[in-house]
């Protein structure tokens, strides 16, 4: 009898004892709860009072970051110097020094033309540096935008690697020759359209990173492009341009038809005046 009577005991007293402590728990709950506004009264009261120190709207919600603009950067400078190739060579040179490397070149003695890419961040340093080779005529720059074409592409390589995925976890579980064979070619034709994409990316950010320059050396000025001229006079002179071109095409033509036909168009022009004058007498005998 005194066991049960002592588990009884110990029973009733972890129950008074859980009473007592969710009571002191939800004192402390309710206290807390009581106190909260009271503090964010206090915390909010300085700045009703005193307009001034309010912070200001746009400090809450800041605007999101814009993007780094991708900027394809490219140049085209026209030099004048007495001595093309080593002009050429040194275009070279400061393309190089700059980290970048030079493409193609055609020069002969008095006229020279290279293209050399160079790190987009260096192209107006390296291009400054060009009145020191020749005497700079005609210098222009220009920049595209290439931001959204990257955002777009990149945005597209990530859903397709997802599909890439999500076909590769389909093909693992297909359970046929005819699932297999379906999911394959799906999944090698989006795997072709996602290496595409890596390509234009890679394409893209190649052009971004660096910038090309065009240098044409002479050892004369080189006359300005002209500018195309708009409205009736510039529509007329274009169009005369092309009547022009047209018809010495038609000469050149002709001229190489005439030999063939002196060769070859004389002989038969004979054959047929021959072949009409038989006809023509074995008419008149038979009448």
């Amino acid at each position: 009898m005194g066991r049960p009577v002592l588990w009884v005991g110990v029973a009733l007293l972890a129950l008074v004892s859980a009473g007592c402590s969710s009571a002191k728990d939800s004192g402390t709950s309710a206290g807390y709860n009581a106190a909260a506004p009271e503090a964010a009264t206090q915390k909010v009261a300085p700045q009703q009072g005193n307009p001034q120190e309010k912070a200001p709207a746009p400090a809450a919600v800041q605007p999101v970051q814009e993007q780094e603009r991708q900027l394809v950067r490219t140049a085209t400078v026209d030099l004048r110097s007495d001595d093309v190739r080593k002009a050429v060579s040194q275009v070279k040179d400061r393309a190089q020094g700059a980290g970048g490397f030079a493409g193609q070149e055609n020069t002969t003695s008095t006229y020279g033309s290279v293209t050399v890419r160079v790190p987009s961040n260096q192209l107006d340093t390296v291009v400054d540096g060009l009145e020191q080779v020749g005497e700079v005529t005609r210098r222009e720059m220009r920049s595209e935008d290439v931001t959204d074409q990257l955002v777009d592409v990149e945005a597209r390589i990530a859903t397709q690697k997802a599909s890439v995925e999500r076909l590769r976890v389909l093909f693992e579980r297909a359970g046929s020759t005819t699932e297999i064979a379906q999911i394959e070619g799906e999944l090698t034709k989006r795997q072709s359209e996602l290496e595409s994409m890596q390509r234009r990316s890679e394409s893209l950010k190649g052009k971004v990173a660096m910038a090309t320059l065009t240098v044409q050396v002479s050892t004369t000025p080189l006359a300005p492009p002209q500018e195309k001229k708009a409205g009736f006079g510039g529509a007329f002179a274009a169009g005369w341009d092309a009547l022009g071109t047209a018809f010495r095409w038609i000469t050149v033509g002709v001229g190489g038809l005439l030999p063939f036909l002196l060769v070859l168009g004389v002989p038969a022009a004979v054959v047929i005046y021959l072949l009409r004058r038989r006809r023509v007498t074995r008419t008149n005998e038979a009448a």
